[in-house]
């Protein structure tokens, strides 16, 4: 599989309330739809393939992204996908690598919205945590004197 192509048609950003206490976040991302297209440009059979993902703040927020992954593969690859998708599934040496496409692209997007609009990210930051023996350090070059927490 080679991936040819990737575009957002819906970006949307939305705030509905203030923050009040604990924040619930969801995320869910679908394939929404598989078809198979030709691309002049590549004069190649592709597959292209829609998706939603959203990242709901319950009673705050939320942000939701619509986009297309234009692929290509082996003729005989390309109709094994068609045809598991008649019953809406995707093999997955296919579907691992769309997912981690959407979630690398719309998860940066959704970084810098969350920013803009003042909401908490929906994912953990890494953050420095002090030396537990600040005895150890030495100057503030020192990589060791602080940790990463996840």
């Amino acid at each position: 599989m080679k991936i040819v192509g990737f575009n957002f048609t819906k970006i949307l950003a939305e705030r509905e309330g203030p923050a009040e206490g604990k924040v619930n976040i969801s995320m869910t991302l679908d394939i929404d739809s598989m078809t198979k297209e030709s691309l002049q440009a590549i004069s190649q059979t592709v597959v292209k393939s829609d998706f939603n993902f959203l990242v709901k703040y319950e009673k705050m927020a939320k942000l939701e992204f619509k986009g297309s992954i234009y692929f290509t593969a082996e003729d005989e690859k390309i109709k094994e996908i068609m045809k598991k998708w008649k019953d809406k599934k995707v093999p997955d040496d296919i579907r691992v690598p769309l997912y981690n496409l959407i979630l690398t692209k719309s998860n940066i997007r959704a970084l810098e919205l969350e920013d803009e609009f003042g909401l908490p990210t929906h994912i953990p930051m890494p953050k420095m945590s002090p030396n537990p023996n600040p005895q150890e350090t030495k100057d503030t070059k020192n990589t060791k004197e602080a940790s990463y927490v996840k």
